[in-house]
C-alpha cells in the first residue's frame, strides 16, 4: 500500500495521521480504537499488538506528531557517567534510559514520551531539562537491563570485605526451602551484598549457570548465557574463601571441608522471581571451584510448538502422546532442554481426567494438577523406590526425571508394559543410541522393543538476534557443510552482527533441534537382532526421520540460527 508523507509538526490525533498516511486501513483503525477504549490502553500500543502497525512505523509517526526525536538503541553506546544521573531503581521502575547531555538538557529514552508526570519527576531528580526520545525498535527494557550492570558494584563490595574473613556458618534447613532471615550485621556485610549482586546480575542476564573459578591471579565469575560461557567480573583472590563459605552456608554445606566435592541447594527471591539454585563444589589446583545451576521457578512452561519442532515431527510427536501406554524417551546432554520438552508434553496431555505423577531430582517446574515427588536419598527416596511407589498409586501418566541405572530402566519399561504412558530422559548421543543404551543397561531387547514407542533426541542452538539480523556470506567450510547435508548450494545466510540487545554476540535466546524416531516394526527387528545404533539410525532415516543435523540446517536456512551454530552444537560422526 502506498504511504503518503507526514507533514512535519502536525498536531493531529494519532488515528487521523495513521489513516491519512495510509499506515492502517479504516477497519484496522476502528478495531484498534474499540480495543483501546475497552482496555484503557493507548491506541498505538493496541495497533502494534494487533499487528496492524510495526513498532518502527509507530515510532516514526509519534516522532512527527509530537516533535520528539527517535533513537536507535541497537548500536547506541551507553555512557556509564550519564547512567549515574538516573538511579538504577528509578530507571527500572519507569523503564527509562539516560542517553546524552547537552548543557543542562538530558535526553532520555522513554516508552511514553507524553508522560508529563514522569518527565517532571526526572526533572526534579536530575535538576536538568528532560528531552524525551522514542526508541525506534522497542526493546528499551532489555537495554536498561544490560546497561545498569552490577559488575562494578560487585568489585567495590568485594574490596570492602574486612579482613577477608569467611562468613559465620549458621544452621539451615535441608532442601529447597527459603533461606533463613539474615541477622542485620551479616545482611549488611559487603560480602553478602557481593554474592547477592552476582546472583542478581546472573538472573538479569538470563544465565543458566554461574561459575566461580579461582585462578593463579584472580577469582573469575562467569555466566553461561544461551549455552556459552561469558566473563562477568574478576575479583581479588583474597575474597575467594569468604565468598565460597557464604555460598556453602546458603546451601547447607560443610564450610570446613574444602577437599571433597560437595553439593547442595537453596532458594532465593530475585526481584519478582522465585529462583532455585543447585550448587556443586570441587577442589582444583588453585582452590575450590563452585558452579550454581539457576532454575527459574517463575518461568512459564513452553508449549511444544514453541520449542522448535518442525511441523512434520511435531504432528508425529503429538500422535505418540495420544498413546494410552508405552515409553517415550528424550535424550541429550545435560542442559539440552530435555525436562522442558517433557513438561511441554505434560502440558499437552493435562486436562484429560488422568492421574499424572513424576519422580524428579530436583523438581524444576511446579505444575498444578501434577503430583510431583522429589528424590531424597537421605530418606531413601531414589528413582527406583519412588517409581515403584508411584506404580501403586493408580497413575495414568508417569514422568521419570532420568534413567540412570538398570533398576530404574527395568522398572520404567515394566510400567510402560503394564498400561501406563511413561515419559523419561536418558543420556545418549542420538535417538537410535538411546535404545542401545537401554540394552547396555541390562534391559532385555524384547522388553525394550515392547515397551518403548518412541525415542527423541535434542540439542539447543542459539537464535539469531532479531534486532541485528542481516544476510551475508558464510565461510567455505560452512557452505560445504550445508551443501553436504541439504544437497543444495547456498552461500548467503542470516547472522547477527552484534548489538546492545544481544550484548554484541549476535545471538538472543535458544531454540531446540530435534530428532523424533518412532519405534517401527523394522526398528524393533534390528534391536532384537542386536544391531548397532548406526544401523538403527539408517533404517529410521529410510522411514523418513529428520536427523538432528538436518533439522539444524533447516533452521539455518530459515534464518533462525546460523550454520556455524549448528556445526558447533550438533555433533555427528560422518
Amino acid at each position: 500500500m502506498m504511504q503518503k508523507p507526514i507533514a512535519t509538526g502536525t498536531r493531529k490525533k494519532l488515528g487521523e495521521i495513521l489513516l491519512e498516511g495510509a499506515f492502517v486501513t479504516p477497519e484496522q483503525l476502528q478495531k484498534g480504537l474499540e480495543a483501546a477504549r475497552t482496555s484503557g490502553r493507548k491506541l498505538g500500543e493496541v495497533l502494534v499488538e494487533q499487528n496492524a502497525l510495526t513498532i518502527e512505523t509507530l515510532a516514526t509517526v509519534l516522532s512527527f506528531q509530537l516533535n520528539i526525536p527517535i533513537i536507535e538503541l541497537r548500536q547506541f553506546k551507553v555512557n556509564a557517567d550519564i547512567l549515574k544521573l538516573i538511579p538504577e531503581n528509578i530507571a527500572r521502575e519507569h523503564n527509562v534510559l539516560p542517553l546524552s547531555v547537552d548543557g543542562s538538557v538530558l535526553r532520555v529514552a522513554m516508552e511514553d514520551p507524553t508522560d508529563l508526570e514522569l518527565i517532571d519527576t526526572l526533572t526534579a531528580l536530575t535538576r536538568m531539562t528532560i528531552q524525551p526520545a522514542f526508541p525506534l525498535r522497542g526493546g528499551l527494557r532489555e537495554i536498561v537491563n544490560s546497561s545498569y550492570r552490577l559488575t562494578a558494584r560487585i568489585t567495590e563490595e568485594a574490596a570492602q570485605v574486612p579482613g577477608l574473613a569467611p562468613v559465620e556458618a549458621r544452621p539451615a534447613a535441608r532442601g529447597l526451602a527459603e533461606p533463613l532471615i539474615e541477622p542485620s550485621a551479616i545482611a549488611q556485610a559487603p560480602l553478602v551484598r557481593a554474592v547477592d549482586m552476582i546472583i542478581t546480575q546472573a538472573v538479569r542476564d538470563r544465565a543458566s549457570d554461574i561459575h566461580i573459578i579461582p585462578t593463579a591471579e584472580n577469582l573469575k565469575i562467569k555466566y553461561r548465557i544461551d549455552g556459552a560461557l561469558h566473563d562477568a567480573v574478576s575479583l581479588p583472590l583474597g575474597v575467594h574463601q569468604a565468598l565460597i563459605s557464604r555460598i556453602k552456608v546458603l546451601s547447607n554445606m560443610n564450610i570446613a571441608e574444602r577437599r571433597r566435592p560437595q553439593d547442595g541447594q537453596f532458594a532465593l527471591r530475585v526481584g519478582e522471581r522465585d529462583i532455585d539454585f543447585r550448587v556443586a563444589t570441587v577442589d582444583t589446583k588453585h582452590g575450590e571451584m563452585v558452579v550454581l545451576r539457576v532454575l527459574d521457578k517463575s518461568t512459564s512452561l513452553l508449549s511444544l510448538d514453541q520449542l522448535g519442532l518442525q511441523p512434520g515431527p511435531l504432528q508425529l510427536y503429538l500422535r505418540l502422546l495420544e498413546s494410552p501406554f508405552g515409553m517415550i524417551m528424550v535424550s541429550g546432554p545435560t542442559g539440552s532442554g530435555k525436562t522442558t520438552t517433557l513438561y511441554g508434553s505434560l502440558n499437552k496431555v493435562m486436562g484429560r481426567g488422568q492421574n499424572i505423577m513424576t519422580i524428579e531430582d530436583p523438581v524444576e517446574y511446579q505444575v498444578e494438577g501434577v503430583n510431583q515427588i522429589q528424590v531424597n536419598r537421605a530418606a531413601d527416596i531414589t528413582f527406583p523406590v519412588g517409581l515403584r511407589a508411584i506404580m501403586r498409586l493408580d497413575p495414568d501418566i508417569i514422568l521419570v526425571g532420568e534413567i540412570r541405572d538398570q533398576e530404574t530402566a527395568n522398572t520404567a519399561v515394566q510400567a510402560a508394559l503394564t498400561g501406563h504412558l511413561v515419559l523419561t530422559t536418558i543420556h545418549a548421543n542420538d535417538a537410535a543410541g538411546a535404545l542401545v543404551r537401554l540394552v547396555d543397561m541390562g534391559v532385555e531387547p524384547f522388553l525394550v522393543t515392547s515397551g518403548v514407542i518412541a525415542s527423541v533426541t535434542q540439542r539447543l542452538v542459539r537464535r539469531i538476534c532479531p534486532y541485528c539480523r542481516q544476510l551475508g556470506p558464510v565461510s567455505p567450510p560452512e557452505a560445504m557443510a550445508y551443501q553436504q547435508e541439504m544437497g543444495e548450494v547456498r552461500t548467503d545466510f542470516y547472522s547477527g552482527r552484534g548489538c546492545n540487545f544481544c550484548s554484541h554476540t549476535g545471538y538472543l535466546g535458544r531454540v531446540g533441534v530435534y530428532e523424533v524416531m518412532p519405534v517401527s516394526d523394522n526398528v524393533r527387528t534390528l534391536v532384537n537382532k542386536g544391531a548397532t545404533s548406526q544401523e538403527i539410525k539408517e533404517q529410521a532415516i529410510k522411514e523418513g526421520m529428520i536427523t538432528l543435523r538436518r533439522d539444524g540446517m533447516l533452521k539455518a536456512k530459515d534464518g533462525i540460527t546460523t550454520v556455524s551454530e549448528v556445526i558447533r552444537s550438533v555433533h555427528t560422526i560422518v
